[in-house]
């Protein structure tokens, strides 16, 4: 670790003012270490040092500016000396200046706290600024005569009223400055006018420009060493200071010509700030300051104009209805000036409108509002609004003479062709939001908001007037035209919809749409894109249904028509947002004003549409429809669609404190949360057989066991430390000759490894569990201190919930890592009522809003059964934190199963074939005599080889073939690769289960076709009826007398990850059946005897 610098001696060197200011740009842990040290006065004092180099002595300064300020008040005499003693011609004097200044100003306060130790410094401050000011018109130094006028300002900002009692000598300065430093002069006198009139002097008999000495030696002011506040009664001006007032502004006010765009702004803001002090006494002020100000209307600076706008507002009475419309129409050509940045233009248009004076000429303006093509998006939504506050002026004479709806037409048509883009646009795009925020405010302008209850105003106006009846004709046209736009305006409808005010003009615009644009539609896939609009004609009350039901009739009629195996989807989608609209409309209307054409349109829904779930719905709504009275079925249709809070601010306050729980005294919470398999397993397996890691030296010569590491061999110096690794070993043989059957074994077993992952150099195959999380809301209540009792299921607001729930899981199982789930929110289970119907078969779980789906990822190492240790954490409402064990999850032999993988070039038709001979395959190399135990395999990368090692076994099972027929289509189905065996295969084929495998129907075998369930016959067809399982046994047993020899043959491929098999051969017979087994794994058969047996 580098060690810390030592601390720098207190006199510092110009290497050592390198390293500190570099510390300085840097981070602050590297600064803290010279914070010790006095660093303003070591700063000060270096300044005037010959021996520092001259580049370093602005760099100090600026280490002032930035991070010594403020200063202690006791450093403030060391300021003050360093600025008096500091060379007057130095090239730093101005920085030091400005640095001492803004020390001052950020250091003291009004009033000063302790005035004996901050008052003599600050006057002679205020003196030595004051003696460099009082030189006008020395044309050699007058930057610093300036400098010390802005420093003066900035003095009297801070302490308000510092400069009152100079105010007769800042008006002869001023008055006598005619070099450019003539704006420094009449800022520094506008602020000391400003603090004698907040200091309320003006009411005093003593002259507010009197003189009587030289402006050295300065005094403090007495209200800035008081420590009480000064209390200042407004009271009638004197004449004498109203005159002398007026003279300060008429000589501010005298040359704004001198003034920068930024110095006029403050000197307009002081002179209104002083003229309203005086202008009851002193009326002709305002019109002087309109006849000084005016002419800056004509000025490009957006400050400028702004400045003005300020005074407008100040003095109303100065500026009349032309000055008004001068104004209005300057700012509109502003806004118009293409060189101007957008923020003007854009705050040009946003003085127009907000002001209440300009508001009236905007309609004369219409011309200047009408946005360019190329004018920003921002630009032209502005314009837009200025537009669509014209349009919706009914005073004609403002908009020019002529008519108004003729002309609010033209405002809405021509100004929508800059956005005309939105019409092919998608929905969601700037431009098309641009040009509905227009056409809503042209109905906002036309029938604003009201302030009493009463929420109708305009409505007779506008609901007669042109401008509306071409603005629904042109939203018909847009919808029937631009299907994008539908959903634009059903959101823009509805807007009108929830204001109280404009309901009445979105209820007349979805009447003009049921009348103007349902009979334009014509049923087909595409009327889909209407369904928005649909919905919120069927929710309104006021607008008839019979055009929509016989629209929707015609729809649901021509799905049917076009509905086949490619459409299945379309069909169920839009039949269900017919359904959907059909309840809506049952929500919201009398049943006795729809009951005829909905039920009509219901029962053709039921006769004809071919998806069977619409279908059923449709049959709910219509029992609803013609069995429950209408106020009631309302209601009823209201439950659940709109849960409300029955605290709506609850989500924002906080949670009450709930006493802490005892963990000893809790519940454990594998008793109320659960994580239950979705499929339960056939075999609970309580036990897992786990073999010692033998040796290779201890193995007998000739054994093949498991995958051998092929990479590159490092030298014996440079290879590490290994575990131990199953390796293949052998003894030397003679050298074998393979017949042509062994090398096409060879080849299916080449292939077929040659499509397993090498799981100890990459990602092995996977097994998923799927499983099913809930938790019982009574014990979760008792367990975690709720106050709120669970009632019945419908009452969602009570029941607790969990939020954030991760789901951790680990096992001592070789599953390699398990990754965690997450469920973002869970409701509990409310309590059974005790009459629920509960299926015997919870195989099929659905999730619902106490239910969450659980996916478990196992990447298994060897296929053997284990548990899965399972943790939680969640997040309860009450902020507490419920973390723990669950009861864990059983990982059976049956969860290993899955399907060999198929080689990517095999084709569809010849799949069967290929699991066949992949099961003769690895049937004939599991076998102990086999010559192919000496063969190593390549698997999938590369890198590994696998060695087959197989080992035999039997298993009679004493049951019937109905019994195993079931059993084997249950379980075992997916992994059937072919049948024989006549019976055998009338049977399977017959109940439709087993599908896609070879089935082995020999002609040699003339019995077996005496032995089958269907008679066969060259003269007639063959016929396959569909068998149940009484029928089964029943001819089971009629043909039991007939052979006692075995009825088919099954044979069954499992693949065992990481890169195991399972095979069986049942040899099906009629009172019990031979299951024959191979596999490469010899451990699995502990589990598999079980496995079988739990089958049946």
């Amino acid at each position: 670790m580098e060690q810390p610098r030592p601390s720098p001696p207190p006199n510092l060197s110009a290497q050592e003012w390198e390293h500190l200011l570099d510390d300085f740009s840097s981070p602050p842990p590297r600064r803290d270490r010279w914070l010790h040290l006095p660093l303003l006065d070591l700063a000060l004092s270096s300044l005037p040092r010959r021996d520092l180099p001259s580049h370093l002595k602005p760099l100090l300064l600026s280490l002032i500016d930035d991070h010594l300020l403020p200063p202690p008040t006791s450093s403030l005499p060391l300021l003050l000396s360093s600025l008096l003693s500091f060379p007057p011609d130095h090239s730093l004097r101005d920085h030091l200046l400005l640095t001492v200044a803004s020390a001052f100003a950020s250091a003291l306060s009004a009033p000063l706290a302790s005035p004996g130790e901050e008052a003599p410094p600050l006057a002679g401050l205020v003196d030595a600024l004051l003696a460099a000011a009082n030189r006008p018109n020395h044309a050699t130094d007058r930057a610093a005569r300036a400098l010390a006028c802005d420093a003066l300002r900035a003095l009297d900002e801070a302490l308000p009223g510092l400069l009152a009692d100079v105010l007769g000598h800042a008006y002869a300065l001023a008055s006598a400055e005619r070099s450019p430093a003539a704006q420094s002069y009449i800022l520094l006198l506008a602020s000391a006018a400003r603090g004698v009139v907040r200091l309320g002097r003006l009411g005093s008999s003593a002259s507010i420009l009197a003189v009587s000495g030289p402006p050295t030696p300065f005094s403090v002011p007495a209200h800035l060493l008081s420590s009480s506040p000064h209390a200042s009664t407004p009271s009638r001006p004197s004449e004498q200071n109203v005159r002398e007032i007026r003279k300060v502004l008429a000589l501010i006010m005298e040359r704004p010509q001198v003034l920068t765009p930024a110095a006029a702004m403050e000197v307009a803001a002081v002179v209104a700030e002083v003229a309203s002090a005086v202008l009851n006494w002193a009326p002709a002020i305002a019109a002087q300051v309109k006849v000084q100000f005016g002419g800056m209307a004509y000025s490009s600076s957006p400050l400028l104009l702004h400045s003005l706008l300020m005074l407008f507002v100040q003095f109303p009475g100065a500026f009349g209805a032309d000055d008004e419309r001068k104004m209005a129409r300057r700012l509109a050509l502003a806004a118009c000036e293409a060189h101007r940045p957008l923020l003007v233009r854009l705050l040009a248009l946003h003085w127009l409108l907000g002001s209440e004076r300009f508001r009236d000429s905007v309609p004369g303006l219409t011309r200047w509002f009408y946005p360019g093509m190329f004018d920003p998006l921002a630009l032209k939504a502005k314009k837009l609004d200025c537009l669509g506050f014209a349009a919706a002026s009914v005073d004609s004479d403002k908009v020019g003479g002529g008519g108004y709806g003729q002309q609010t037409t033209e405002l809405i048509v021509d100004g929508l062709v800059s956005v005309s883009a939105f019409r092919w646009l998608p929905a969601w795009s700037t431009e098309t939001g641009v040009a509905f925020r227009a056409l809503h405010m042209v109905l906002v302008g036309a029938a604003p908001h009201s302030t009493n209850d009463t929420g109708g105003s305009g409505a007779g106006e506008l609901l007669n007037s042109t401008t509306f009846h071409h603005f629904q004709a042109m939203l018909v046209d847009m919808a029937s035209e631009h299907r994008s736009l539908v959903p634009v305006i059903a959101d823009f409808i509805n807007r009108l919809l929830a204001c109280t005010t404009h309901r009445w003009v979105g209820e007349q615009l979805l009447r003009t749409i049921d009348e103007s644009l349902l009979p334009r539609l014509e049923p087909g896939y595409q009327l889909a894109s209407y369904y928005p609009l649909f919905e919120k004609i069927a929710q309104n009350e006021a607008v008839p249904q019979l055009r929509l039901i016989e629209l929707l009739t015609k729809q649901m009629v021509s799905l049917a028509k076009k509905h086949d195996p490619d459409t299945e989807l379309k069909s169920w989608s839009q039949g269900s947002k017919v359904v959907g609209i059909c309840r809506i409309m049952l929500k919201h209307h009398h049943s006795s004003h729809i009951f005829l054409p909905l039920s009509h349109l219901l029962v053709r829904t039921i006769e004809s549409f071919p998806d069977l779930e619409i279908r059923d719905h449709a049959r709910i709504c219509l029992r609803m429809l013609s069995c429950i009275p209408g106020k009631k079925l309302r209601n009823l249709m209201e439950i659940g669609e709109q849960p409300t809070p029955s605290h709506p601010g609850s989500m924002f306050d906080v949670p009450s404190p709930h006493p802490s729980q005892d963990p000893n005294s809790m519940p454990s919470l594998a008793s109320y949360i659960h994580l239950e398999r979705v499929v339960p397993l056939v075999v609970k397996q309580s036990w897992a057989l786990t073999l010692p890691n033998f040796s290779v030296q201890s193995r007998a010569s000739g054994h093949i066991l498991s995958i051998q590491d092929v990479t590159a061999t490092p030298p014996e110096q440079e290879k590490p430390p290994q575990p131990t690794i199953e390796r293949i070993g052998y003894t030397q043989e003679a050298l074998r000759v393979m017949d042509s059957r062994g090398a096409e074994t060879l080849e299916i077993l080449r292939k077929h490894f040659s499509c397993i992952p090498d799981y100890l150099h990459s990602s092995g195959l996977k097994i998923k569990i799927h499983c099913m999380f809930r938790f019982d809301a009574e014990p979760f209540n008792t367990a975690w201190g709720s106050d709120s009792a669970v009632s019945c299921p419908e009452e969602e607001d009570e029941l607790p919930a969990l939020y954030a729930v991760t789901i951790t899981f680990s096992s001592s199982a070789q599953f390699g890592k398990v990754p965690s789930c997450h469920v973002p929110f869970l409701l509990g289970e409310p309590p059974s009522s005790g009459v629920d119907i509960v299926p015997v078969d919870n195989c099929h779980q659905e999730e619902s809003n106490y239910r969450a789906s659980v996916l478990i990822e196992l990447e298994p190492r060897e296929p053997s059964p284990g548990l899965i240790d399972v943790d939680i954490a969640a997040n309860t409402e009450n902020c507490q934190v419920v973390s723990g064990s669950l009861q864990p999850i059983t990982v059976g032999i049956e969860d290993m199963f899955l399907k060999a993988s198929l080689p990517p070039d095999t084709p569809k038709d010849a799949i069967a074939e290929y699991y066949q001979d992949l099961f003769h395959a690895l049937w004939e190399a599991c076998n102990s005599s086999s010559n192919t135990g000496r063969e190593t395999f390549p698997l999938s990368g590369g890198k590994g080889l696998a060695a087959i090692s197989g080992t035999r076994s039997v298993k009679l099972l004493e049951v019937t073939p109905k019994v195993l027929i079931g059993a084997v289509e249950r379980y075992l189905a997916p992994f059937v690769v072919s049948v024989a065996g006549h019976s055998l295969i009338t049977i399977l084929r017959g109940n439709g289960v087993i599908k896609n495998v070879v089935w082995e129907e020999s002609d040699s075998d003339g019995t077996v076709g005496a032995d089958a369930l269907v008679p066969y016959s060259m003269e007639n067809n063959l016929q396959l009826q569909h068998i149940d399982d009484d029928e089964i046994g029943i001819g089971l047993a009629r043909y039991a007398h007939v052979s006692k020899r075995d009825m088919g043959v099954v044979r069954v491929l499992i693949f065992l990850p990481p890169r195991y098999h399972l095979l069986f051969l049942m040899e099906v017979g009629y009172s019990s059946t031979l299951v024959r087994i191979r596999t490469d794994h010899w451990p699995c058969l502990a589990y598999v005897d079980e496995y079988l047996e739990a089958l049946l």
